[in-house]
């Protein structure tokens, strides 16, 4: 299988429509499954009317200003995209800026709490972004990561050999880090971090028009074609099951998300040497700026 490549999400605003990438994220966040995993994010973080929150790869901002608004908590945002930044000032939220996600432009222990919500699979290097958000968490603090997992999709399509390689393609070329959301825990557990506790969530999808067009599944074998890893006839033969499931109502996709949360330890101090030798964390440096 050949390296991840970049998501379109890493470098929106050098999309030719950046503001497609918005609607994505707003249409996502109005499904009932988005929605609900989000307001368990948010209280796995203990908030609490004047505390101080940072939302990393914020997006819209729109999870950022629910918070504010559910808690009474101040929060502050960041994103790599000067379009998303753009959108969560727009929306309200006043403490909005534009940085990467490695390089935290904040002061150690700046905050009772950071969360990253469907970003560590997109970065080059998920250990130092860890490792930055630990650093501006206060002693006590919370952290709370959510992702899916591309490793435990499935797909009911006639030919499930050929199902499971075009969800490989999505899990191990379309992502750079599509399989790593079940080891959130065991990387936060070896940076020092107490009480890490984790919850699996699956979207089940049985109408593919849902969730955004199921995640432009249909989509995936016709660019796994073009990266050499199917053959044409493969793609189109994937497209006309998946078409002939969605038309007999067989289709059914499913996916899980692990939301995954924990305490700063009391010293504030994290052995970052523990993830010296995971190879994504050797993949060089980040290059997420806008």
């Amino acid at each position: 299988m050949r390296q991840p490549v970049a998501h379109s999400f890493t470098a929106v605003d050098h999309q030719p429509r950046p503001s497609d990438f918005v609607q994505v994220l707003d249409t996502l966040s109005c499904e009932p499954f988005y929605a609900a995993y989000k307001v368990r994010l948010r209280e796995l973080l203990h908030p609490h009317p004047g505390a101080r929150f940072l939302d990393v790869g914020a997006g819209t901002g729109a999870a950022a200003l629910a918070m504010a608004q559910e808690s009474g908590s101040i929060v502050a945002a960041i994103d790599c995209s000067t379009t998303m930044a753009g959108q969560a000032r727009a929306r309200g939220l006043p403490n909005v800026a534009v940085a990467d996600a490695h390089l935290l432009p904040f002061r150690d222990a700046s905050f009772d709490g950071a969360w990253a919500d469907r970003v560590l699979q997109h970065v080059t290097n998920p250990g130092q972004l860890l490792v930055e958000m630990l650093r501006v968490i206060r002693p006590g603090g919370r952290i709370a990561l959510a992702d899916p997992d591309y490793d435990t999709q499935v797909l009911d399509i006639t030919d499930q050999a050929l199902a499971r390689r075009v969800l490989r393609f999505r899990a191990d070329v379309q992502l750079r880090n599509g399989t790593l959301a079940h080891q959130h825990a065991g990387l936060l557990s070896r940076l020092g971090v107490l009480d890490v506790t984790t919850e699996a969530r699956t979207l089940v999808v049985r109408d593919p028009g849902e969730a955004d067009n199921c995640l432009g599944l249909r989509t995936w074998a016709d660019s796994a074609a073009e990266h050499g890893l199917l053959t044409r006839a493969d793609a189109e033969r994937f497209t006309a099951q998946f078409d002939e499931a969605v038309r007999t109502k067989r289709f059914t996709y499913a996916l899980t998300f692990f939301l995954t949360s924990g305490t700063i330890a009391p010293n504030g101090c994290h052995d970052t040497s523990a993830l010296k030798t995971e190879a994504w964390a050797r993949r060089g440096q980040p290059a997420l700026s806008p």
